[in-house]
C-alpha cells in the first residue's frame, strides 16, 4: 500500500510529467506555425515572380514592333526569363543556401535584362507614347516593389523561424521528435544587385 509521502511523490512527479508534456507540444506547435507562416510568405514571394514572369512576352511583344533591331536585348530578356523559370525550389531547398543563392540570380538577371529592355524606349519615340507600352512598364514596376516587399516579408519570417529553431525550446523539439525542423535560407540579392541598371521614364 502506498504511503502518503510517495502517493504525493506520484502526483508531482504526474503533474510535472503533464507540463513538460504541455510545453513540449506548444513549442512543437509553435515551429510548425512560424514554419508554415514562412512558407506562406514565400508563395508570396513565388507569386509575384510569377506575375513579372507572365508580364515579359507582352513587354518583349510591345517593344518588338517599334524597335525590331534591338533584337539581341529583347533575346536576352527572353532567355534571363526561360532561366529564371527553371529554377524551381522545393521544400527541402529553402534550408540550402546555395540553391536559394541561384534562384536569386537568376532572378536578378531577369530584373537586369527588363532594365536594359526599358532603357530602349527612350530611343523610340512612338514606343515612348504607346498606351499599351506604358501600362506594362506601370504594372512591372508595381511588380518589382511587389517584389521587394514580398522578400522582405519572407526574410523576416525565416528570422522568427530561425531564430525559434535555434532557442533551447526549438532544439529540445527537434531532438525528441526525431523531425528536425532546419533553419530556413534566406531570399538575399546576388552579388552586384545593388548597381542597378539606369532606367529613364
Amino acid at each position: 500500500m502506498a504511503t502518503p509521502l510517495r502517493r504525493a511523490f506520484l502526483l508531482l512527479a504526474t503533474l510535472l510529467l503533464g507540463l513538460f508534456t504541455l510545453s513540449a507540444c506548444q513549442s512543437y506547435d509553435t515551429l510548425v506555425e512560424k514554419d508554415q507562416i514562412a512558407a506562406e510568405r514565400w508563395a508570396n514571394v513565388e507569386a509575384n515572380l510569377q506575375r513579372r514572369s507572365d508580364l515579359v512576352p507582352n513587354l518583349v511583344a510591345a517593344v518588338k514592333g517599334a524597335a525590331a533591331h534591338e533584337k539581341d536585348t529583347l533575346d536576352r530578356v527572353l532567355k534571363a526569363r526561360a532561366e529564371a523559370t527553371s529554377v524551381k525550389l522545393s521544400a527541402d531547398d529553402m534550408n540550402d543556401p546555395e540553391k536559394m543563392k541561384e534562384f536569386a540570380a537568376k532572378q536578378d538577371e531577369l530584373s537586369k535584362s527588363l532594365g536594359r529592355l526599358l532603357v530602349i524606349q527612350e530611343a523610340y519615340p512612338d514606343l515612348k507614347a504607346n498606351q499599351n507600352f506604358r501600362d506594362l512598364q506601370v504594372q512591372l514596376e508595381g511588380t518589382e516593389n511587389r517584389i521587394l516587399r514580398a522578400r522582405e516579408e519572407y526574410n523576416a519570417a525565416v528570422r522568427d523561424y530561425n531564430a525559434e529553431v535555434s532557442k533551447v525550446r526549438g532544439k529540445v523539439v527537434n531532438k525528441v521528435t526525431g523531425k528536425p525542423f532546419a533553419p530556413r535560407a534566406y531570399f538575399e540579392a546576388a552579388p552586384g544587385a545593388e548597381t542597378v541598371p539606369s532606367v529613364a521614364f
